[in-house]
């Protein structure tokens, strides 16, 4: 199984990712040097939104889907 998910960074930002085990991803985001980029200057984070997949390639699909809204529309996905 994999997850998409969804983070709220410290300055308010959203980051979109993919991992097999969320928390242990949001742990990584959150304290170690195996955080994303993007994260890592914007810690803490904390999950907003996640969804479940079968596989990684409907799991990436729908995360380059995702990346590609608004800020408003992950906020309404995110409130749904």
């Amino acid at each position: 199984m994999y997850y998409l998910y969804i983070l709220e960074c410290s300055d308010g930002s959203l980051y979109t990712g993919i991992a097999v085990d969320v928390e242990k991803r949001l742990a990584e985001h959150n304290d170690s040097r195996r955080g994303a980029k993007y994260t890592k200057a914007r810690r803490p984070v904390k999950l907003v939104f996640s969804k479940k997949f079968k596989n990684r390639s409907a799991a990436s699909k729908e995360e380059a889907r995702i990346k590609n809204l608004s800020r408003k529309e992950k906020l309404e996905l995110i409130k749904a």
